[in-house]
């Protein structure tokens, strides 16, 4: 049971609000979490937009806001699915606020004084069912997984916030993210694609059917894990553990909201794959071909 929220603000009802939080002395961490199409950036934002359209322009504005009642910097932790998600939002936010004109004792601030911290999270967490018991006395009731990873780059600092088993400080998250991405990712992407337009409603129900089950087993074993094999650490292993993932009956996590994005994820999760794959082998993988080529 999450019990550590406060409250939620609405930027679009709050925003004055918001801004009133990052001059907070209390205020250590930003956490964001806002999908693959996050860091995209609309055109009519700017440093008076009240609120921004955009995150990364929100955040522009929120550590602006922090930086000219002089507190120090804060940890930001983007927990986006994207590569360098960290280094990548840092120079969006940067080149924003040289482009509207922010004063450069803020632009050296936000880069020196902020640490920005690249990072994986890997942990299932459905959204809120159409049918729960518990619904009545709490109408945001989640479900998530016994399992738990969130790895983070190790810097000053971030390790003295954070302390939790779950948690692993590293030197380079780059090979959990490549073994996440391409692994579970991937096969929740290739369940997209081939099982939603079968009727099938949810991963579980689709990796307990005889014949997709034996689809995304040969997918997973053939295909992706000798792929990704001596860049990162036991990647038979941890699809192994993916698919036991997938069968947990008290998390149903469902095949359209997975599709959300699903262009942007063809490209990220099984293209990749794909391509490496027949570079490594000289021949094309079967499924990969075949799911990326049904998807237009």
């Amino acid at each position: 049971r999450v019990e550590s929220i406060s409250r939620a603000l609405v930027a679009g009802d709050s925003w004055d609000e918001v801004l009133e939080l990052a001059r907070s002395p209390e205020l250590r961490v930003v956490v964001s979490n806002t999908t693959e199409k996050g860091y995209e950036v609309d055109a009519s934002d700017g440093l008076d937009s009240s609120p921004p359209n955009s995150f990364p322009a929100k955040l522009l504005q929120v550590l602006l806001a922090r930086f000219e009642v002089g507190l120090p910097g804060l940890t930001v932790l983007p927990c986006e699915l994207i590569e360098h998600n960290a280094s990548r939002l840092r120079g969006i936010v940067l080149g924003l606020g040289e482009l509207w004109g922010a004063a450069p004792g803020f632009l050296h601030w936000a880069a020196r004084e902020c640490s920005w911290h690249e990072n994986l999270v890997d942990r299932i967490v459905t959204g809120t069912p159409d049918e729960h018991p518990l619904l009545d006395e709490d109408p945001l009731v989640v479900a998530c997984e016994p399992f738990a990873l969130f790895a983070i780059e190790k810097t000053d600092g971030v390790l003295e916030l954070f302390s939790h088993p779950a948690i692993l400080p590293v030197d380079d998250v780059t090979p959990y993210a490549l073994r996440k991405v391409r692994i579970l990712n991937g096969a929740h992407t290739a369940l997209v694609a081939k099982a939603l337009p079968a009727g099938f409603q949810t991963v579980r129900e689709a990796v307990e059917d005889s014949e997709l089950g034996s689809w995304l087993r040969e997918l997973l074993f053939q295909e992706i894990v000798p792929t990704v094999s001596g860049r990162v650490d036991d990647a038979e292993g941890f699809a192994r553990e993916v698919l036991e993932r997938f069968r947990n009956p008290f998390v149903e996590h469902r095949l359209e909201d997975i599709a959300l994005h699903h262009e942007e994820k063809l490209r990220t999760r099984l293209l990749p794959t794909r391509e490496e794959y027949a570079e490594q082998t000289g021949e094309e993988p079967v499924i990969l071909t075949e799911i990326l080529r049904s998807q237009g």
